[in-house]
């Protein structure tokens, strides 16, 4: 099946709404995303239409958000998009040159609801044991409130030899459906066990209307990035954080 274009303004914001942040507000249209400073995209700036004032003064009003939390002001800007190149404009640099891009992939769920080669357990709440799954060491603070925060969304983990192996989450917002959260114990890997999260998330969306579906993954991650080309995922666009200079 042919994959149809997708409509990138609307996927750049479905991608917030499939992981909210612990404390958001607005500019205009624009989303400020607050989450005590667990990962980019929960502690960011996403501009996604109209900041409804000149974008100099919309930028000051991000900063002053920013600032009266303790955090850094950052933006998640769509690589080459006019955004981009505005804040860039307005003083605004790269605040992780060292770091590669971030991909964001879609495709049609078609193309991943296939029948797993391992059972995947789908649940509404995440388990101690998927949380232990999901990070190395200590939970961070913020993480259950982004984590479970979606209006729809649930935990997907397979247990072999006793233990829980593998994780995933997945969140639908309209027929979209997000993944994230994939982590496969590196004792686990190369097994399938990735690809089988993605396609028993694709199942459980299905019936509640899922038609498509995407995920991100950083540009070096090659593995995963394999792993998801086979599956059908295409670019939708790349996108990097900037931070004011």
């Amino acid at each position: 099946m042919p994959l149809r274009p997708v409509d990138v303004e609307q996927l750049f914001l479905t991608t917030a709404l499939g992981r909210p942040a612990a404390e958001t507000a607005y500019v205009g249209q624009w989303l400020l995303r607050a989450s005590s400073g667990w990962t980019g995209r929960g502690n960011s700036l996403l501009p996604a239409g109209n900041p409804g004032m000149p974008v100099a003064e919309a930028l000051k009003h991000a900063e002053a958000f920013y600032d009266e939390r303790g955090l850094p002001p950052l933006a998640l800007v769509r690589v080459g998009s006019p955004e981009a190149a505005e804040f860039l404009a307005q003083g605004w640099i790269d605040a992780r040159p060292e770091q590669s891009d971030t991909f964001v992939l879609h495709t049609t769920l078609d193309h991943v609801n296939a029948s797993p080669q391992y059972d995947a357990l789908i649940a509404e709440h995440p388990s101690n044991a998927w949380y232990a799954a999901a990070f190395d060491g200590p939970v961070p603070e913020a993480a259950p409130a982004v984590m479970e925060g979606a209006p729809k969304a649930v935990f997907a983990s397979i247990t072999l030899d006793g233990r829980t192996v593998a994780v995933g989450r997945g969140s639908m917002t309209g027929h979209w459906l997000g993944i994230d959260a994939i982590r496969v114990d590196p004792s686990y890997r190369r097994r399938g066990l990735g690809t089988a999260l993605v396609q028993g998330l694709a199942r459980w969306s299905g019936p509640l209307g899922g038609r498509r579906t995407y995920l991100e993954v950083v540009e070096e991650n090659t593995a995963a990035m394999a792993t998801y080309r086979r599956l059908g995922y295409a670019d939708a666009y790349r996108y990097r954080y900037l931070t004011k200079r």
